[in-house]
């Protein structure tokens, strides 16, 4: 499972707010949605959310195992 917590800090120690990634970067309303409920984001998103906050991977998103998580 993927885990957007590390964003909400992430967001908050940078001088960026949902506000401003909307109005000033086009991320859309749904992405921060899909933030807010740790739904599935494409590598494109990540990328563009780390180059707008200048932090890496890690920093955005974490990884937890979950006995959710599909079989492979």
């Amino acid at each position: 499972m993927i885990s957007y917590a590390v964003f909400w800090n992430t967001l908050k120690e940078s001088s960026e707010s949902t506000y401003s990634l909307i109005k000033n970067h086009h991320i859309s309303s749904s992405t921060i949605d899909k933030l807010r409920n740790n739904k599935p984001l494409n590598t494109t998103t990540i990328n563009d959310l780390c180059r707008i906050l200048n932090c890496r991977v890690q920093d955005v998103m974490e990884y937890l195992p979950s006995d959710e998580d599909q079989i492979l």
